[in-house]
């Protein structure tokens, strides 16, 4: 089933967002899709509406065990390993260092950097044991604007994108050199489902579509994901920042 898709990718955080929005984008692109999230249904949805180049594999994204299960599907599912990996799979924390809910910041921790640096141990293991020379193979980290420049009113979620960062630029100079392209994108403020989890209210969200608007969605960064992907085996975009036209800061 392999030989009809140019390439087999794993995309976490694929039931919503970007995620979503990478899954359907690089499906369009002929490439092979296993996407992981907590919601099963929606994933079931998604293999119905995309068809046969996706797969879904529900499970908490911070689990080594779901971890290895997305690298064991692509090869059960679509015959030989995967060549791309989108590491999404996140969430916010709204609020300040002084005010911040920090009964939530370990599942926080746990999501946007344990479980990230779980998938990217992973994925920068597998892709070097499968790559052949000259053949593209991508590990892409979702990050943040907030992860770059520091934003009081998100600080304390912006650290742990600060962290990220730091994993994605020591794992490019340390597989870079051996053919495996590490690629670090930074989002501005994108419309989906993050800004409810976060705990942002409604009045702040209003306030960015009035100050920066319109704003990204899903598919804006899908494409910038998509862009990185495609370029030929000797091209590296290491980093790339994406922000709404209007948006000056962060």
């Amino acid at each position: 089933m392999s030989e009809s898709f140019s390439r087999i990718a794993i995309v976490t955080g694929a039931t919503s967002g970007i995620g979503e929005a990478t899954a359907k984008r690089f499906a369009a692109a002929g490439f092979a899709v296993i996407g992981n999230g907590r919601n099963a249904a929606k994933l079931a949805a998604l293999e119905e509406s995309i068809g046969p180049a996706f797969c879904g594999v529900a499970g908490d994204a911070s689990d080594q065990a779901v971890v290895e299960r997305l690298f064991d599907t692509a090869l059960e599912r679509f015959g030989r390993s995967a060549d791309i990996v989108v590491a999404n799979a996140g969430r916010g924390l709204g609020g300040s260092v002084k005010d911040a809910d920090l009964s939530q910041f370990e599942a926080v921790v746990r999501i946007n950097l344990t479980g990230t640096l779980a998938l990217l141990q992973q994925a920068a293991q597998r892709l070097l044991a499968a790559h052949e020379t000259g053949t593209a193979a991508d590990i892409v980290i979702v990050g943040s604007v907030v992860g770059r420049h520091i934003s009081p009113f998100s600080a304390v979620y912006g650290s742990t994108k600060f962290a990220v960062h730091a994993l994605a630029e020591g794992l490019r100079r340390e597989v870079g050199p051996l053919g495996i392209r590490v690629s670090l994108v930074e989002p501005g403020i994108v419309v989906s489902g993050f800004q409810a989890v976060a705990g942002y209210q409604d009045e702040m969200v209003q306030g960015f579509e009035d100050r920066f608007g319109p704003l990204l969605v899903g598919e804006d960064v899908a494409n910038a994901i998509h862009f990185i992907v495609a370029q030929p085996p000797h091209v590296h975009i290491s980093d790339l920042i994406v922000r709404p036209t209007r948006q000056d800061y962060p």
